[in-house]
């Protein structure tokens, strides 16, 4: 809890720096599987079923033009909300100096405002539990997922849509007057899809009352991290401020020092040359506006599709709105190694157009394998014939199919792996952009903003729950 302010004149207190208790706490929490202070894991999936039987939910199509609230501008034509607030369908160009593409236009998801992913922790008999809460996304493959406690744009907790308040924002919102934050990070979203999106990724800690409404629940981070086994439970949001977690303290060695390994990343932003820069979505090349949406002909990456959404227990029970839905289902997956005992993962310094600076570390393999069919041979990403081939022979360490930013994005599906690897299929010395960083190094970078990427921090969740274990 926070520290109360000393009388006038008093001489400041000093106080710890860190937290050195926090590590073990959530690894106490971590072990703690099975049963949580509400439900037991096997549970769950049951209580998701029942709320959503709770509420009307209800999702259809609807063409982009028939939008309510929303209209293409007649100076550009982006697809706006009549408020000015919310987000944005927006065009992009981009040239960047590397790859079989270096130059492309597509319509890109403009939301410059920062939002609040935060989950309220607990302790019960001594055990940190989380409020985890059932919320209904239009474009969930089964609409309903376990978020973090508050997942809310700005528009949203400022009610601009003038519904509901957003339960428990007061503690995200305030978190000095009556809790503990224990992370706090400004965290993209899709660099292919968003044009420079930040969250705010929160856990905070609290000792007072909270009564769990009927659609939140409290569970504990390693029945969480049961859950990550499971395909389309864990919802993005959550995944993400999971991940920022501090794991255990350290450990002392690894392949690389921390500056070796901020040096490189620093050189790796340096040397690319990227430009990229929003222009109006009538004039991007490539893509048409049909009846059914904005998608290219060649029906290859994503189309910007329409929705009118009834949901019952939201701020708001009806609204229509864009998303953006891909085409085909994506796949992200770390090779790892040990080196002298210490899991390391190969990351990849990864330039995506909607980076705020550049490069972010990415998975190994990130990309939609169907996007890659027409390219040669040795112009497709590395590793992923490799990936792939362990996933069909099912020898990956661990697989789940995962669903991306619900809010945004319709049925957006990407198949996530841990793959182990040797020498012959990931050097020690790998490709430029490529470097083996291990657990805890990568994890201490979710404390910064902008170093490790939304894809990657899925995968990392399930190591800072539990889920798996290298």
């Amino acid at each position: 809890m926070t520290a109360a302010a000393p009388p006038p004149g008093a001489p400041a207190a000093l106080r710890p720096r860190a937290a050195h208790d926090l590590p073990a706490r959530l690894a106490r929490s971590a072990a703690a599987t099975g049963q949580g202070h509400h439900l037991r894991t096997d549970e769950v999936p049951g209580w998701l079923a029942e709320r959503a039987r709770a509420h009307r939910f209800a999702v259809r199509r609807t063409p982009l033009d028939r939008l309510d609230g929303w209209s293409f501008t007649p100076d550009g034509g982006d697809l706006v909300h009549h408020s000015g607030r919310f987000f944005s369908v927006r065009g992009l160009a981009a040239t960047v100096d590397e790859g079989p593409f270096t130059r492309w236009q597509q319509p890109v998801i403009h939301q410059p405002e920062v939002g609040i992913l935060g989950i309220l922790a607990k302790e019960f008999d001594g055990v940190l539990h989380f409020l985890m809460q059932a919320k209904m996304e239009p474009g969930n493959p089964n609409l309903l997922q376990l978020s973090p406690t508050v997942q809310a744009t700005r528009s949203n907790y400022q009610r601009v849509h003038q519904g509901a308040r957003v339960r428990y924002l007061e503690h995200f919102a305030a978190p000095a007057r009556g809790g503990r934050v224990l992370a706090d990070s400004l965290q993209s979203e899709h660099g292919s899809w968003f044009y420079r999106k930040s969250n705010r990724n929160m856990l905070v800690e609290t000792t007072a009352e909270v009564p769990a409404d009927e659609d939140f629940r409290w569970l504990t981070l390693g029945q969480i991290g049961e859950l990550l086994r499971l395909d389309h439970v864990v919802n993005m949001d959550a995944r993400t401020v999971l991940a920022c977690l501090p794991m255990a303290a350290p450990g002392p060695e690894a392949l690389h020092t921390d500056t070796e390994l901020l040096s490189w990343f620093t050189a790796e932003r340096a040397r690319h040359d990227v430009d990229v820069r929003l222009v109006p979505l009538d004039g991007v090349e490539g893509w048409r506006r049909g009846a059914d949406g904005i998608g290219r002909p060649d029906g290859r990456y994503f189309r910007v599709t329409g929705v009118t959404v009834e949901a019952g227990n939201r701020e708001v029970t009806g609204w229509d709105q864009p998303l953006l839905e891909p085409c085909g289902t994506g796949v992200a997956a770390f090779l790892y190694r040990r080196f002298g005992g210490v899991p390391h993962l190969l990351a990849h310094a990864k330039v995506e157009a909607g980076y705020l600076d550049t490069i972010e570390l990415a998975p190994t393999v990130q990309c939609t394998p169907g996007n890659w069919d027409p390219v040669r041979a040795d112009e497709r990403p590395p590793f992923l014939d490799a990936v792939l081939d362990a996933d069909r022979r099912g020898a990956a360490h661990y697989a789940a199919e995962h669903s991306e930013e619900g809010g945004r994005f319709l049925q957006a599906r990407i198949r996530y792996l841990f793959v182990a690897a040797d020498e012959e299929a990931a050097p020690l010395e790998p490709p430029p952009s490529y470097r083996w960083v291990s657990v805890d190094q990568l994890n201490s970078l979710t404390a910064h903003g902008h170093y490790v990427n939304v894809q990657a921090r899925t995968l990392l969740a399930c190591l800072t729950t539990g889920a798996v274990r290298l």
